[in-house]
């Protein structure tokens, strides 16, 4: 009984918690970045598959930019373009 109740309170907590951690891909790179915010960017900068993961700096450095493969966790790229 101890662990059906304990399980199933788990899965509650992980159904919250998957749609928040999903991000949203924007079409052009944000103007204003909060220092180690992270942007996903489908500019058509990478190749097929991949999205421009842009990162916010301190002031004086530059934003970190990288491809990254975009997964169905991250951001589903047909119902999220801004």
């Amino acid at each position: 009984m101890r662990f059906g109740v304990s399980s199933i309170l788990g899965l509650l907590v992980l159904a919250g918690v998957t749609p928040a951690a999903a991000q949203s891909i924007r079409t052009s790179e944000p103007l204003v970045l909060a220092p180690y915010e992270s942007a996903l960017v489908y500019d058509g900068s990478c190749s097929a598959g991949k999205v421009l993961k842009v990162t916010g700096a301190i002031r004086g450095l530059r934003r970190k930019k990288a491809c990254v493969a975009i997964g169905e966790a991250q951001a589903s790229l047909g119902a999220a373009i801004q």
